[in-house]
């Protein structure tokens, strides 16, 4: 399954304690293969981020389906290393997943 992690533009910013680094170096280390979203850094800007899953917070990752999963950065990481990111996937009710509109 493709997905989309949607981050900030600090690509730049690869400490441990940095949301957006955290849960892409869980996709990494799980082998999950998921395409990089950059968007503004700004909350204020996040319109299309809002638009796809109703917040403007970032790490969110989007399902080829559509549906987002969003929780906070160490919980989304755990469920990562965990093997669970797909589960609720889909439209399923899972922790932290919201189906788009």
């Amino acid at each position: 399954m493709a997905i989309k992690l949607h981050r900030c533009s600090a690509t730049w910013a690869k400490v441990g304690a940095h949301p957006c680094h955290r849960v892409q170096k869980a996709l990494d280390e799980r082998g999950i293969e998921y395409e990089v979203v950059k968007g503004p850094t700004r909350p204020s800007k996040r319109e299309e981020l809002q638009r796809i899953s109703r917040q403007r917070k970032y790490p969110t990752i989007e399902f080829e389906d559509g549906s987002v999963y969003r929780e906070e950065s160490a919980d989304m990481a755990k469920r990562i290393r965990a093997g669970g990111l797909f589960e609720g996937a889909g439209g399923e009710s899972g922790a932290g997943a919201t189906a788009s509109q």
